[in-house]
């Protein structure tokens, strides 16, 4: 190399690395006279706010270009992937990757039959407490007007600030609003845009990962950099050829390509300015811990504004949930735990939240055409569990490119709303009682893997499986299947069982019932009897007095 020009580019890293310094110094200095600090210690005064932990059940609009192709989730890194059902699916209907990229199916997402207000109408009579709508996923695309990357949903694709007018109608309809964020990862995730075929009559021609602004010229991108999209001018992660590699390296470790300081600076103005212009009011990061943890400490700076922006809007108090994953005891001090697609086996002691979807997080066709879809039934019994455990439950409805949900979801979602209609008494504004339940699947081990995934574990619960809440003095034992005998049988409630403190029940009544029901209570159970009648199909809940 040219001495002169290595000394220019020595240059330019030297001041690189000191403007670099100096937005690492303004985020520190900016929250250093507020309550919040960039530091654990600090963050472990946050206590989750009882709005959240009455609330129960929430609703996630997982929607970006991604849905476009209706092929499910992580299409934009899959596409990407020479042989994968995405990839070929990609060469049918956009063409070679070398040619047409992801950038290219942003261009054909135009969000034609969005109507947001209907969407959240609906989930809110379904019985959702609080909306989540996605900000950007790993596919580094702002759903926002973004004011730091160019590549965002007012610029291209639908050509609308999405969040905005989801932040509308969650407004309109008195829904706590909340923005997921999963851009950290992008440098690593997009690493398969480099890539090129290894056969046919494309081998060896790269995909579009590493093209450049120049290449712009004359196409409908043209004046857009793709590098602000894709970030792959580096390195590859070791290991870069398996797709999955990037499971073991989620936490920046096992030889993760690590982000520059423009990256990491990048990543934290983003967020802040989404922060600071929809004000939600819960923050879910899909990250292990914070975004960028343990290689920088840009997730504490982005947690500490966060929760002191909240403070200063609300007199003090912080009202906001903030959501991490695979959390130690020290950070369930800081933040809220997030567990995706999965229950732990136990009640926890803080406020948490299982993340799910009635399909795949991104809209798949063939979820709808297989019918594999969660059903009503499935979505109740987790609620259930998961709220007798101390949690809340927030469901993804997969919604198409053009902004609509599908017909077999809606029916799902009012068989949801018309089992709440009946039994949200025993829901909403409750707490864990003594045990979280009896029953044969209190005694099965399903262990959490990594951030949780165990839902698919298969639950046949019978009338023996109960799960007991507890609100204003009373018990509500929901149990999870109506028996064929017409009687419930409650062993936690025997007047001997030393499990619990001794319950001494007066009255026994059945949701979505009008009389009393008839009950005997003994040294060894509760014993019930059901009416004829059933309330509903899924499950029936008991208030016990």
């Amino acid at each position: 190399m040219n001495k002169n020009i290595f000394k220019i580019l020595l240059l330019f890293t030297v001041l690189g690395t000191a403007l670099n310094a100096s937005a690492q110094q303004k985020r520190e200095t900016a929250s250093s006279s507020d309550k919040f600090q960039s530091t654990w210690e600090s963050l472990a005064q946050y206590e989750a706010p009882e709005w959240f932990r009455n609330a129960k059940f929430g609703i996630w609009a997982h929607w970006g270009p991604q849905c476009q192709p209706e092929q499910g989730d992580w299409y934009a890194r899959g596409m990407y992937d020479e042989g994968s059902w995405q990839y070929n699916s990609h060469l049918k209907n956009y063409g070679h990757p070398s040619m047409a990229g992801f950038k290219d199916v942003i261009n054909t997402w135009k969000a034609e039959k969005w109507d947001p207000e209907r969407l959240v109408a609906l989930y809110k009579k379904v019985g959702a407490q609080y909306f989540f709508a996605m900000g950007n996923h790993h596919d580094n695309f702002d759903l926002w007007d973004s004011k730091y990357q160019k590549w965002n949903s007012v610029n291209m694709g639908p050509k609308r600030d999405i969040l905005a007018a989801w932040s509308k109608a969650a407004k309109k309809n008195n829904l706590p609003f909340g923005v997921s964020i999963h851009s950290s990862h992008a440098w690593t995730w997009y690493e398969t845009a480099q890539r090129a075929d290894q056969s046919g009559s494309l081998k060896g021609v790269p995909y579009d990962g590493n093209i450049t602004k120049e290449d712009g010229k004359g196409k409908w991108w043209e004046g857009y950099d793709p590098q602000e999209l894709y970030r792959q001018n580096h390195p590859l992660s070791k290991g870069s050829e398996d797709v999955k590699s990037l499971w073991a390296q989620w936490d920046w470790h096992n030889g993760a390509s690590i982000p520059t300081q423009e990256y990491i600076d990048n990543f934290y103005q983003r967020t802040v300015d989404m922060v600071d212009t929809y004000q939600p009011d819960l923050l879910y990061f899909d990250d292990t811990t914070l975004p960028l943890w343990p290689i920088s400490n840009v997730g504490l700076d982005i947690a500490a504004h966060f929760y002191n922006s909240n403070a200063k809007k609300n007199k003090g108090k912080v009202d906001a949930v903030l959501f991490g994953k695979i959390l130690s005891e020290q950070q369930k001090e800081c933040l809220v735990w997030d567990v995706e697609r999965g229950v732990p086996d136990q009640v926890q002691e803080k406020a948490w939240q299982t993340c799910t979807c009635l399909g795949s997080w991104h809209y798949n066709k063939t979820d709808y055409e297989n019918d594999t879809y969660k059903s009503s039934k499935k979505v109740v019994h987790m609620l259930i569990d998961i709220v007798s455990k101390n949690g809340n439950l927030l469901l993804n409805v997969p919604i198409k490119g053009d902004g609509s949900i599908d017909e077999k979801e809606e029916k799902i979602l009012h068989e949801i709303g018309d089992w709440m209609q009946i039994n949200k008494e025993g829901i909403f504004d409750t707490r864990p009682w003594e045990i979280y339940g009896e029953g044969p699947s209190t005694t099965e081990k399903s262990p959490l893997n990594a951030a949780g995934f165990n839902e698919d574990k298969d639950n046949a619960y019978t009338a023996e499986d109960i799960r007991f809440v507890q609100k204003g003095g009373a018990i509500y034992a929901h149990i999870m299947a109506w028996p064929t005998d017409g009687r419930i049988l409650i062993k936690s409630l025997g007047k001997k069982n030393k499990t619990v403190p001794s319950v001494r029940v007066k009255t026994v009544s059945l949701l979505g019932h009008k009389r009393k029901l008839i009950f005997h209570q003994n040294e060894e159970a509760l014993s019930v009897n059901l009416p004829v009648e059933k309330p509903n199909q899924i499950s029936l809940v008991l208030k016990i007095n």
